[in-house]
């Protein structure tokens, strides 16, 4: 006989299992089918990888029955099916099992993050059969997983308390926002779940383990329940035709106990991970001793926002970092005289732009040559950066550099926002893929992709003919120049390049590359992209700590670190990790000053005093003689 669960995990750390669907994948399964339907046509290979998590350590196993329901099955022919593949999926883990873990009744988001494609009525009605059929085979636990509003966990709970008195664990995917989508702060969503059952709460998906991290430390405190954590093993990144998840199992190692620190009782994994992550946490919380919960749970009051004023800024321009007026002329012709800087600013997630301004007038001051904003980067929502360009350029007289991403807009958007640059003056942009919206703050929503980064360039550029989209001619010529992304951070950089040169081929006037951390690549890329007759703007980011560090490393495609920056970069925070970041970076920058005329900063966590030190240091360590660089590259 197993141990009563809910005295388990209020005394020791409970390990659960890893992803199913993307492990099926893995083992080279296709997408696009129901994964659930191999409970009843494939239960060995559902049965296998219950045991592979059960031997890596996991003491909690789910059914695979996450999308098994009737809304989600019904797109596959199966809704007649609901009670079969979920009774099947218990029987399937209760035998690998056995008295050496439990087995909790997966139960997935039906909304996914759509807010209005199902009733609540019709929610009910879906939850109820999907749980009963689940409790008709007896597992020991209910876990719902990857909800995104409260109304809807709600209403799963409910049903679930409708219908036994069995553990339910309720776990939210809203990492970067720390709100569920319909408008509650986790703290405020938690309360109402406890007072209404819920035995376990936590995060699962969405991003990685940061970003659980994150919107665990602001739940206030200890909670009188225990909480779990299920984190993806980073973003997903797309390489040669697969979806391919960075961190390793020896980062969630490392993160395990940082959770199990911030209050977890239960940790498995979620998408991207695999039975080597599941024991590389294992063995890292082999001996943990677990605080005691709270009495009470903590609910903090939302903090209160705090209005900033702007100062009236001059907009006059300053000098360059040759000490000369600013040259508004392309940056493509500014990098063939000197070395020439820009600055990344990531647009605000709010409405208070104080903050930004600030950042964007010090940053005129210390010398840039233009301010880039991100389209939404890693599909996060963000101010328009066509508004805080037109901000910059007209209060500011500093240049924007707007990225346009191809996953937001079709194409009837993209040129309309095309157009709207181009009457604003707005004329150097960097044209981007774009991460999936699935992976952001608005997973429900569309990811467009009417275009490839290759055919927004080339359509970009015929806008300079005067030509529309559509093929119609326009009454006049834009003036774009036009940057393309690289990312060099990849094992085959001669790919890296062929790829490249077609983005050149398309009319990509200019090239921005990821971040680099590395003096040797910086020497490589130099030597790989000689033949190009374009200037390459190599990127580089300060590290704000540690944990900056190693979420970059392990959690965020196309960022890879050397071993030493990793080791310099490991335990520092605060005022010191900064500096110590700051240092690498002048490190980076005396690399890359000798090889390179285009330097591409990016700010991190809006730390832009770090970027203006940097500025400072490109501006003492420039000299005329940087014109004579082949090929200004």
């Amino acid at each position: 006989m197993k141990p009563d669960l809910r005295t388990t995990w209020k005394r020791e750390i409970l390990v659960g299992d890893g992803a199913m669907g993307t492990y099926l994948y893995q083992l080279g399964f296709p997408v696009g089918i129901s994964y659930e339907e191999f409970n009843l046509l494939r239960p060995d290979v559902i049965g296998d990888i219950h045991r592979r998590y059960l031997d890596a350590g996991a003491r909690l196993l789910e059914t695979n029955t996450f999308s098994a329901n009737y809304y989600k099955l019904s797109k596959f022919g199966l809704e007649a099916k609901v009670e079969d593949i979920n009774r099947a999926a218990v029987r399937i883990a209760k035998q690998a099992a056995g008295d050496r873990a439990y087995v909790a009744g997966a139960v997935g988001s039906i909304r996914g993050g759509k807010r209005a494609n199902v009733n609540a009525q019709e929610l009910g009605s879906y939850f109820e059969q999907h749980i009963a059929a689940l409790l008709t085979e007896g597992v020991d636990a209910l876990l719902f997983e990857t909800f995104y509003d409260l109304e809807e966990m709600r209403i799963a709970l409910g049903r679930a308390r409708k219908l036994t008195d069995i553990p339910v664990i309720c776990q939210f995917a809203v990492d970067q926002i720390g709100r569920t989508l319909d408008g509650f702060t986790i703290p405020e969503a938690f309360g109402a779940l406890v007072q209404e059952g819920a035995d376990v709460l936590g995060f699962n998906c969405h991003s990685g383990p940061k970003g659980i991290m994150a919107v665990m430390a602001g739940v206030g405190g200890p909670l009188e329940v225990p909480m779990s954590v299920f984190p993806n093993a980073g973003l997903a990144d797309y390489i040669d035709g697969e979806y391919v998840y960075g961190a390793t199992p020896e980062y969630f190692g490392e993160c395990a106990r940082s959770f199990a620190d911030l209050g977890a009782r239960l940790i498995g994994g979620c998408c991207g991970t695999t039975p080597e992550h599941i024991a590389a946490m294992a063995t890292a919380l082999e001996g943990y001793a677990v605080a005691p919960l709270a009495n009470e749970t903590k609910l903090p009051e939302p903090r209160s926002s705090v209005a900033v004023t702007l100062k009236e800024r001059p907009t006059t321009a300053t000098a360059g970092i040759d000490g000369e007026d600013r040259d508004l002329s392309s940056l493509t012709e500014l990098v063939k005289q000197r070395h020439t800087v820009i600055v990344e600013l990531d647009p605000p997630r709010d409405l208070d732009i104080g903050k930004f301004m600030e950042g964007a007038a010090a940053l005129k001051e210390a010398g840039v040559d233009a301010l880039t904003l991100a389209d939404n980067s890693l599909a996060v929502t963000r101010m328009s950066n066509m508004a805080l360009g037109h901000l910059v350029q007209s209060q500011l007289g500093l240049r924007p550099l707007v990225h346009i991403a191809c996953r937001d807009r079709n194409l009837i958007g993209t040129q309309s926002h095309m157009m709207g640059f181009d009457a604003l003056g707005i004329d150097h942009v960097l044209a981007v893929t774009g991460d999936p919206a699935r992976f952001g703050d608005l997973p429900g929503a569309s990811s467009v992709y009417d275009l490839t980064s290759f055919e927004i360039i080339r359509m970009i550029k015929q806008l300079n003919d005067g030509i529309s989209f559509s093929g119609k001619p326009l009454k006049q010529k834009a003036k774009f120049v036009v940057g393309a992304a690289f990312n060099p951070n990849v094992k085959h950089l001669h790919k890296a390049v062929e790829r490249l040169e077609k983005k050149i081929a398309s009319g990509a006037d200019y090239i921005m590359t990821q971040p680099v951390y590395d003096r040797e690549l910086i020497v490589a890329i130099k030597q790989a992209t000689a033949h190009l007759d374009v200037p390459i703007f190599i990127g580089i980011m300060p590290l704000a700590s540690g944990k900056n560090a190693e979420y970059l490393h392990n959690e965020v495609p196309g960022i890879q670190l050397s071993d030493d920056v990793r080791k310099r970069m490991e335990g520092l925070q605060g005022e010191e990790g900064r500096a110590m970041g700051v240092e690498i970076a002048k490190e980076l920058l005396d690399t890359a000053m000798e090889h390179f005329n285009g330097i591409y900063l990016m700010t991190p966590f809006m730390f832009y005093e770090m970027n203006v030190a940097l500025m400072n240091y490109v501006r003492e360590k420039s000299k005329p003689s940087s014109a004579h660089l082949s090929r200004f590259t």
